[in-house]
């Protein structure tokens, strides 16, 4: 794993670093291929008759920030890609995959995810949808019911979801803590989620635990002492929700700093109900990733812009709380790199689909087809700073996606249908 390359600017995708001489490519006639370094042994698997292959390399393809080849195959081998281009020119595999004039896309990349919970909130839900406003304070139902749950309860509701989001293509997932709210629930549920994905995020600070209602000072002092030190050992990243009715903006620093300290790096849940200081907070500390991003003002778009912290856009919890929606169009704009995720929780997004997000933002949000796959693939990548997931191109993670489509603008143009045909992650197809 290695960090991703710094968000270009103004572009809205970043441009990524080079796999080959450019000179290479152009002898190659839009090809590309990559040293074998797995054993001779390792069977190698060439899809071809792909209609049209997003690879998310620019300098591929078309041009474009997808890097869209058409009449396309791609070789695996063991668990990475080892060659993209021109179907004419594919070298001889070992075995070989008809994708019968279809699309391939990377695998989707949810950075934002909570998965580690029990219980439902049916009829908050419910009730919301019958008048009722959103407010952070449902959290505390998925608390008391996440505490009483087994960690057998707990892994086996995770490992569900984990299935469900694999099926419909997402490759790569980032889940947090946050519903446990003690040392012990915390520690434990980062402990489950860690043996499922390398991805982990510590948010003790999600709400103010219920315990400490009368005294948030104290609870601050458990999540940046005590807790960070159960936690750290199972976690990649520390997050915090910067809000009102959560934390503040200076006890949001006090935590994300204490993580750092610990060595794991910040993701901030900022801007979701209102405006706060959240977003500027994020790319002051080098966040990650800026996550929900509803109200800004110029001043954070233009931080935004300026640093290294991925805006993350989720909007099925404006779809799931009839709240007013991101302007994905004003951040891309003015350059800002953008990833799309899921949110899945139980409370306020209870969706696993990448796909049904995708359509979301391409019609409410004023995301074009194109900028939201490469949001749902790459950009979720740069959320998590990596550059071995969210492309197709030699070297990277055979995480690919077989779509029963021509293109992959369909995942816009024909919302709520199930297009994902096949999957694989670390070049192994998955069975349904």
């Amino acid at each position: 794993m290695t960090p991703a390359p710094s968000p270009a600017r103004p572009a809205w995708a970043p441009a990524p670093e080079p796999t080959a001489d450019q000179a290479t490519k152009d002898a190659m006639s839009n090809a590309t291929t990559v040293s074998p370094a797995h054993s001779a042994s390792t069977a190698s698997t060439l899809i071809t008759n792909i209609a049209a292959l997003v690879t998310n390399d620019p300098s591929l393809g078309d041009g474009s920030p997808l890097g869209l080849v058409q009449d396309a195959a791609v070789v695996i081998e063991g668990d990475r890609v080892m060659w993209t281009g021109d179907q004419s020119k594919a070298p001889a595999t070992d075995n070989r995959v008809d994708a019968g004039g279809r699309a391939v896309i990377p695998g989707f990349v949810d950075s934002h995810s909570h998965l580690v919970f029990a219980g439902d909130r049916t009829q908050e839900f419910n009730a919301r949808m019958s008048g009722r406003a959103y407010s952070a304070g449902g959290i505390r139902t998925t608390v008391a019911a996440t505490r009483a749950a087994s960690d057998e309860e707990l892994e086996a509701n995770l490992t569900r979801y984990l299935r469900e989001a694999l099926h419909q293509g997402t490759t790569t997932f980032e889940t947090k803590s946050g519903y446990g709210l003690t040392v012990e629930d915390e520690a434990r549920a980062l402990r489950i989620a860690a043996a499922h994905t390398d991805e982990v995020t510590y948010l003790g600070a999600h709400i103010v635990s219920p315990d400490y209602a009368e005294d948030p000072a104290s609870y601050v002092a458990l999540v940046t002492g005590e807790m960070l030190d159960a936690c750290a050992p199972y976690a990649r990243w520390i997050d915090v929700f910067c809000e009102k009715g959560a934390f503040d903006g200076d006890q949001a620093r006090a935590i994300l700093t204490a993580g750092k300290a610990k060595g794991l790096h910040p993701r901030v849940h900022a801007n979701q109900l209102t405006y706060g200081p959240g977003v500027q907070l994020a790319v002051e500390l080098d966040a990650a990733s800026a996550d929900h991003c509803t109200h800004l003002t110029d001043a954070d778009v233009d931080a935004l812009a300026s640093g290294n912290t991925v805006a993350t856009l989720l909007p099925g919890a404006e779809f799931s709380t009839r709240a007013q929606w991101p302007n994905a169009r004003r951040l891309l704009d003015a350059g800002v790199t953008v990833a799309l995720s899921t949110d899945c929780n139980p409370g306020s997004s209870f969706t696993s689909s990448v796909p049904f997000c995708i359509a979301l933002a391409v019609r409410d949000m004023g995301m074009t087809p194109d900028e939201a796959v490469w949001s749902a693939t790459a950009g979720g990548s740069a959320a998590l700073r990596r550059d071995d997931i969210g492309r197709l191109t030699p070297g990277a993670r055979a995480d690919l996606l077989l779509l029963d489509a021509p293109s992959h603008v369909h995942l816009a143009y024909r919302p709520g249908v199930p297009l994902v045909s096949g999957v694989w992650q670390k070049g192994i197809r998955v069975g349904r």
